[in-house]
């Protein structure tokens, strides 16, 4: 038979647990589906956000860094000079990044050089993954729309960040996929974004996460992006940097 003191401290334990669990749960707010005017204002806001984004990223140019990494060790370095063309998609003018120097590099806010290896194999399905992930960011309003249309868009808080709400939808680019953006209330502006999709099949699966910036006194952008493809366990890591305007 247990003890007064026993009992206390078995009440104190499931206090401490319960409290536990409801700080947790108040971390883990399920998003809701709804058609109501909240989700039109908020998707109209997402919408928005990304017209304007794009129309203001028209006028810079800026560095994009990848590199690549097979099994967590770094194959690859790429570099990009990048500025939205005329269809609003990124062009991208390759450079040589032996030809950029170590104080260029810390100037222009890019990692350090790695050493290159063959990844020939790997390239083909690189490729893949880079073209599916520009069919999700940004988010282009149309497909937004129609994902609203369809029932495919859930609205909900983020627990413990009050000053944020997400967007969760599915079946956005595929079948079974999903996306979940985070937005600042008061700014009106992308936070971060996360992708789970696949390539032709489920089982091959790219999952995506997105950190958004915003450019002193201009518009918000992406600052890094981390792609994994899982099967060949194929990472690729985006660095978006020296934003100028033309």
């Amino acid at each position: 038979m247990k003890n007064a003191k026993q009992r206390g401290n078995l009440g104190a334990l499931g206090l401490l647990l319960g409290v536990g669990v409801l700080a947790l749960s108040a971390l883990i707010v399920p998003p809701v589906r709804s058609q109501g005017p909240e989700l039109q204002q908020k998707l109209a806001e997402v919408k928005d956000s990304m017209a304007v984004n794009k129309m203001l990223l028209a006028q810079y140019t800026w560095m994009e860094q990848d590199i690549i990494s097979i099994k967590g060790d770094q194959k690859k370095e790429e570099l990009y000079n990048v500025q939205l063309g005329p269809d609003g998609k990124p062009q991208k003018t390759p450079v040589d990044p032996s030809s950029v120097s170590d104080d260029e590099r810390k100037r222009r806010g890019l990692r350090g050089r790695i050493i290159e290896k063959k990844i020939e194999e790997y390239k083909e399905y690189g490729d893949q993954i880079k073209s599916l992930v520009q069919q999700y960011v940004p988010p282009e309003k149309d497909m937004l729309q129609q994902a609203y249309q369809q029932g495919n868009v859930m609205i909900g808080p983020m627990g413990g960040a009050p000053g944020e709400y997400r967007l969760v939808i599915s079946n956005y680019v595929k079948q079974g996929d999903n996306m979940t953006l985070v937005m600042n209330k008061a700014q009106k502006a992308l936070v971060s974004l996360s992708i789970s999709t696949y390539l032709s099949d489920p089982s091959d699966a790219v999952n995506v996460n997105v950190q958004f910036a915003k450019i002193p006194g201009g518009p918000n952008h992406v600052a890094t992006e981390t792609i994994n493809g899982v099967s060949k366990q194929l990472t690729i890591e985006v660095q978006n940097s020296n934003y100028q305007h033309m």
